[in-house]
């Protein structure tokens, strides 16, 4: 194993901190002064996260919302956030859709650090929520018999950077994602596990049933998509539609919109079951950084 996943793997023997959640989170969650602080960061490169010449607005949008994102994963409220900035063409259209999001997401810039540079652009971002509820949700509380639920649909960021590409129709989806914020809000004291899909739904529900110890099985035709029905399979593999995953015991309705698409099952040698058989790691696509 080389790359992403063996440096993740190696970031483990570090992360002793019981607030690190040992690393199965895209979150910290830190108790102090008598609430629960959730924590996350996001960066973003240009090329790989967003297009060469991309409106820096539309860039710094996305920045926040793929943050807030992971606090909406926990049932966090957003106090404020930390930038990290390499400047850039257009450093004030930047700051504008930055203030946009801030606004939109109820969170403060509470501080940061900019820096020059040659080469793609570089941008991090820290986000701080507080937790609504207690305990915080987590990927690792899954268990066997509870239903495996999505809110919204998937594929709407891949058909929005198409049109973006292309120079022609609707790109919202994937310029401007909205992070559910209110849907994790509402949801947190239900479920027995969260995330956010930023990476694709195979790839995300492989990391959910390996941190709960279970098995994922998903009904494909279940899931809701945005792309046409040829195209349903490239939907659960592409990322960046920030939906929420979570799971439900038997008997529990969703405090929001959501969509039914699978079950928990005992651990198994595969954590993902698509249409009851197993997935290569081929077939779970997804967004990884470089493994050699």
């Amino acid at each position: 194993m080389t790359g992403e996943l063996a440096f993740i793997e190696a970031l483990r023997a570090l992360a002793v901190h019981p607030g690190a959640r040992g690393l199965d989170d895209d979150a910290a969650v830190i108790e102090i002064g008598g609430e629960a602080l959730v924590l996350t960061h996001d960066a973003m490169v240009e090329g790989v996260h967003f297009l060469p010449g991309q409106d820096p607005a539309d860039i710094a949008w996305k920045l926040v919302a793929t943050n807030v994102s992971d606090l909406a994963a926990k049932g966090a409220r957003p106090l404020g956030v930390l930038l990290g900035y390499q400047l850039g063409a257009d450093d004030m259209r930047f700051l504008g859709g930055l203030k946009d999001a801030l606004d939109h997401y109820g969170a403060a810039l509470l501080g940061g650090d900019t820096v020059g540079g040659k080469g793609p652009q570089a941008l991090g971002l820290t986000a701080i929520g507080v937790a609504s509820v207690r305990p915080v949700p987590s990927r690792s509380g899954a268990r066997p018999g509870h239903g495996l639920w999505l809110t919204g649909r998937l594929g709407a960021a891949m058909l929005g950077l198409e049109a973006l590409r292309a120079g022609g129709g609707d790109s919202a989806a994937y310029r401007r994602p909205q992070a559910r914020l209110a849907e994790g809000l509402a949801l947190a004291p239900q479920v027995s596990a969260m995330m956010d899909v930023s990476d694709g739904l195979l790839l995300d529900a492989r990391r959910l049933a390996k941190a709960s110890q279970v098995t994922l099985r998903i009904d494909s035709q279940a899931v809701p998509v945005a792309t046409p029905a040829d195209r349903r399979m490239e939907a659960l593999r592409w990322g960046d539609d920030y939906e929420l995953l979570f799971t439900l015991p038997p008997g529990v309705e969703p405090a929001a919109p959501a969509t039914c698409i699978g079950t928990v099952g005992e651990a198994g040698d595969n954590p993902v079951l698509l249409d009851g058989k197993p997935l290569s790691s081929g077939d779970i696509g997804g967004f990884t950084h470089s493994e050699g």
